[in-house]
């Protein structure tokens, strides 16, 4: 298992779960949703780059948009090693947090 930095883990999720619109842009859009902070195309792209220097992301070039001026668009994609790296994460986050006692607003420790 690699770890990842929680920047990648979340891109990485993002676009698994955005599939087929995985560009940038929803990625970007996804993340300030989820996080309720704002991403810069910079703080996307850098996890993208080094995901997929790291064999758990695949991109290609769409054909360009229809649109004045249309340009091509990086899609991305999860690889087999990438959701099997996802499934890695969530398990031993399930297994650290299994114990963790509640932190809702009101709750103390006993």
């Amino acid at each position: 298992m690699r770890f990842l930095s929680r920047p990648e883990e979340l891109v990485l999720l993002a676009v698994w779960k955005l599939k087929e619109n995985a560009y940038c842009v929803p990625i970007r859009d996804f993340l300030n949703k989820i996080t309720e902070k704002p991403w810069s195309f910079g703080s996307v792209y850098d996890p993208l780059n080094r995901l997929e220097k790291k064999g758990l992301l695949d991109s290609y070039l769409s054909d360009p948009t229809k649109t004045r001026g249309g340009r091509s668009k990086r899609i991305y994609q999860i690889t087999l090693a990438g959701r099997r790296e996802l499934g890695e994460i969530k398990a031993l986050q399930q297994v650290v947090w299994e114990e963790v006692p509640d932190f809702s607003p009101g709750t103390q420790e006993t």
